[in-house]
C-alpha cells in the first residue's frame, strides 16, 4: 500500500496554547484511518492544517512522497484533499447540484445538466442516494452531509477527512455512510475520520491513530486492539467502561406530562400532544435527532416555555401535594425541587457568570432573594470544593473565574451545581457533551447516585450506546411527537433508530 499523506513533526500554537506538538502520522491509499482523542486533544486542529485552514508553525507535510505547502483550502484541493466539516457549509436556497459547483470556475460556464449527470454518476459509483435537483432546505441532515461529500469528490479529492461525521446521524444513516466510505476505500481513496466513538472506530477503520493533549500517542491496527486499550491510550490510564445500572426501587409517579403542545416564537409547533410519566428512582432517557423537541420539552417542564395546552402534574414527595407546574413560575418550579441542567454549546450562556468564581456561581443557585444582606459563603465554598474534588474539575482554586476554565470543566460545574441542590426531579440535557471519557463516567455515576436517592432523572443524550446502558426506559421524540418508549434493558440501537425517523405517535412498550 502506498502512502497518500504523511505528517512529520507538526506543531501548531495559538498564543501560549500548544494545540499540536511534534505530531507525526501517515495515511495510506485504500485505507480508513480513525483519528481518536478526547475533546481538546488537537484532532480537528491537525486536520485543519492538512485542509489548508491553518498553517503549521513547524513540521512538514508530504503527499505521495513529495513535500508540499498547503496555505489555503484551494491549495488543499489542488493536492486532492477534501474535508467535510461538522457544520455544513451549504446555501439553503440552492439545489444539491448548484452547491456542488459553487466556487468552481469551470471556464466561466456552468452547464447544470452536465453537473447533475456527474453528481448522479458519483452517487451511483459510491452508493449515495441524492436528488441533484433537490433544494438544501428540503433535505434531512444525512442528505446535506451527502452533498458535502459529493462536493469534495466532484473536485477530485483522493484524500477525504470527515470531522465527527456520525454525530448527527441515526444508526441506520451511520451504517449507510460506513458502506459508502468502504466503497471509497476499495476505490483507492485515503479516508480519515475524526471521532471519539470507540465502537465506530472498531467497526470501520483499518488503523487508529491516537492523540492526547495535542501529542501523538501511537497508531495501532484496528483488528489487534480493544475499546479498553484505545481508552487507555486516549486518557493515559486504565478506565472501567461499565455503567452500573440498578433496578428502580419503590418507583412512584413523580411527573405526569399530559397532552402538551408548544409553539415557538416563529409560530412553529415544536411539541405536539406529548404525554409521558417520569418515575422516582428511575432514569428516563430521551433520544431523537437534534432539534426534534428535546430542548423545548425540558424547558416546558422547567417553566421556560409557554404551553398552548396540556398539563404537567408534579407529585411532591416532601408535602404530598399535587401541583400543576403549568401554573408556576420557573423560580417556583425550582423551589419545588424540579431542576434543569441544560448543557448547550455556549455553556457560559446558560446560568454561569464567566467573571465570577466557582463559589459565587454556587451562590447564584443556593441563595434566594430575601435572605440576609451579608451572604454566608461557607456553604457554597464547601459545595464548590466538593464538586471540584468529586468531578476532578481542573482549576487552580475555587476562587478562579469560571471563564478561565476549559469548556469541559465549566460543564462539570454546571451539572454538579444542579445535582448538589438535592432535586426531586433532575433533568440533565447533554451533560457529557464535549467531556472526556473519564469525566463522562463520573457524571453517569452521579446520575445513578441520584436515582438511588429516589430522584426522577430525565437524561437527554446523543450517544445511543450510553442511553441503552444507563437508562431504565428510553423515550424517542421525532418532529415534536413521542414516537415510542422502549425498555433500556432489552432494546437495540436499530429499534431506537427506526423510532427516531418516525413522526407518528405510539409506544412499543411503556
Amino acid at each position: 500500500m502506498s502512502v497518500a499523506i504523511e505528517l512529520k513533526n507538526i506543531t501548531k500554537r495559538f498564543g501560549n496554547v500548544v494545540a499540536n506538538h511534534n505530531v507525526s502520522l501517515s495515511v495510506n491509499n485504500g485505507e480508513i484511518l480513525s483519528l481518536l482523542g478526547e475533546n481538546g486533544s488537537g484532532k480537528t486542529t491537525l486536520m485543519n492544517m492538512i485542509s489548508g485552514i491553518y498553517y503549521p508553525d513547524e513540521g512538514q507535510i508530504y503527499i505521495g512522497g513529495k513535500e508540499v505547502l498547503i496555505r489555503s483550502p484551494h491549495e488543499a484541493f489542488e493536492h486532492k484533499i477534501g474535508m467535510i466539516h461538522q457544520h455544513f457549509k451549504l446555501v439553503d436556497l440552492f439545489t444539491a447540484a448548484q452547491n456542488v459547483i459553487l466556487g468552481l470556475n469551470e471556464n466561466g460556464k456552468y452547464d447544470i445538466k452536465s453537473v447533475s449527470r456527474r453528481v448522479k454518476q458519483i452517487s451511483e459509483k459510491y452508493g449515495f442516494d441524492i436528488d441533484p435537483e433537490k433544494k438544501i432546505y428540503e433535505m434531512s441532515v444525512s442528505e446535506k452531509q451527502t452533498v458535502e461529500i459529493i462536493k469534495v469528490l466532484y473536485r477530485g479529492a483522493d484524500i477525504l477527512i470527515l470531522d465527527e461525521p456520525t454525530a448527527v446521524l441515526t444508526p441506520q444513516e451511520t451504517q449507510k455512510l460506513f458502506a459508502v466510505l468502504r466503497r471509497m476505500k476499495d476505490d483507492g481513496k485515503a479516508v480519515i475520520i475524526i471521532t471519539h466513538k470507540l465502537h465506530e472506530v472498531l467497526a470501520l477503520s483499518d488503523r487508529v491513530s491516537v492523540l492526547r493533549k495535542g501529542e501523538y500517542v501511537g497508531t495501532v491496527n484496528t483488528a489487534e486492539t480493544t475499546e479498553s486499550q484505545l481508552t487507555e491510550m486516549m486518557v493515559g490510564k486504565k478506565i472501567d467502561l461499565n455503567i452500573q445500572r440498578d433496578e428502580p426501587v419503590n418507583a412512584t409517579e413523580r411527573l405526569i406530562v399530559k397532552n402538551v403542545d408548544c409553539v415557538n416564537r416563529e409560530g412553529v409547533k415544536v411539541l405536539d400532544d406529548v404525554s409521558f410519566t417520569a418515575y422516582s428512582g428511575e432514569i428516563l432517557g430521551i433520544a431523537g435527532i437534534a432539534g426534534s423537541g428535546q430542548r423545548e420539552l425540558l424547558e416546558a417542564i422547567a417553566g421556560l416555555q409557554h404551553l398552548e395546552q396540556g398539563e404537567i402534574i408534579y407529585n411532591n414527595p416532601k408535602t404530598g401535594a399535587i401541583d400543576d407546574l403549568r401554573d408556576k413560575t420557573p423560580l417556583q418550579i425550582r423551589e419545588l425541587g424540579v431542576r434543569l441542567s441544560f448543557v448547550p454549546e455556549d455553556r457560559l450562556g446558560m446560568g454561569l457568570v464567566g467573571n465570577m468564581d466557582i463559589v459565587d456561581n454556587m451562590m447564584l443557585r443556593s441563595y434566594r432573594r430575601g435572605r440576609s444582606v451579608f451572604l454566608e459563603r461557607n456553604g457554597p465554598k464547601d459545595l464548590a470544593e466538593e464538586i471540584i474534588r468529586d468531578l476532578e474539575v481542573v482549576t487552580p482554586s475555587a476562587s478562579t473565574p469560571v471563564r478561565r476554565l476549559s469548556g469541559g470543566n465549566v460543564q462539570k460545574v454546571l451539572v454538579g451545581r444542579e445535582i448538589a441542590a438535592s432535586p426531586t426531579v433532575l433533568m440533565a440535557a447533554y451533560p457529557v457533551r464535549g467531556l472526556d471519557i473519564n469525566s463522562s463516567y463520573a457524571i453517569y455515576n452521579l446520575l445513578n447516585e441520584q436515582k438511588k436517592k429516589g430522584v426522577a432523572v430525565i437524561f437527554v443524550g446523543e450517544d445511543l450506546d450510553v442511553l441503552i446502558e444507563l437508562c431504565d426506559r428510553i423515550m424517542v421524540i421525532g418532529g415534536g411527537r413521542i414516537t415510542g418508549t422502549v425498555d433500556g434493558r432489552n432494546t437495540t440501537k436499530e429499534e431506537i433508530g427506526l423510532l427516531m425517523t418516525k413522526t407518528g405517535g405510539g409506544d412499543l412498550n411503556d
